[in-house]
């Protein structure tokens, strides 16, 4: 059973609303399941400074330190997914949610115009 919109069973915005649906709850499950350790290129640093071990937790005031001189750097606006530490669990909710639909609308703007771009090359004849 085909969609009369092309899009199969499904049809293409019911996918893309449920595909949004999921996401956002894997993000938000992810704020209460994620471990508060950093792991990854975050732990690394820290490893090579010698403020952690490689098993070792990582200690309270472990801070990354960064050569910024003369070079390029910027400010979250949503450091550590999340909008501080007084909003807790909540501030991280709403960065994903954000993060999360601003990802989206970013993508399908840039899908709208490579489109749009794409039929005005199939609508001109050949030369």
């Amino acid at each position: 059973m085909v969609n009369a919109k092309g899009g199969g069973p499904m049809g293409t915005r019911k996918f893309i609303v449920v595909g949004i649906i999921i996401a956002l709850i894997i993000g938000v499950a992810a704020v209460f399941l994620a471990s508060s350790d950093p792991d990854g290129l975050e732990s690394t640093a820290l490893i090579i400074q010698g403020q952690k071990t490689l098993t070792g937790s990582t200690p309270e005031n472990a801070e990354i330190q960064e050569d910024l001189n003369g070079k390029f750097s910027y400010s979250s606006p949503m450091p550590d997914y999340s909008l501080g530490e007084s909003m807790g669990p909540l501030g991280g909710i709403v960065a994903i949610v954000v993060g999360t639909l601003l990802s989206f609308v970013l993508v399908f703007g840039l899908s709208k115009v490579v489109a749009h771009f794409r039929s005005r090359g199939k609508a001109r004849p050949n030369q």
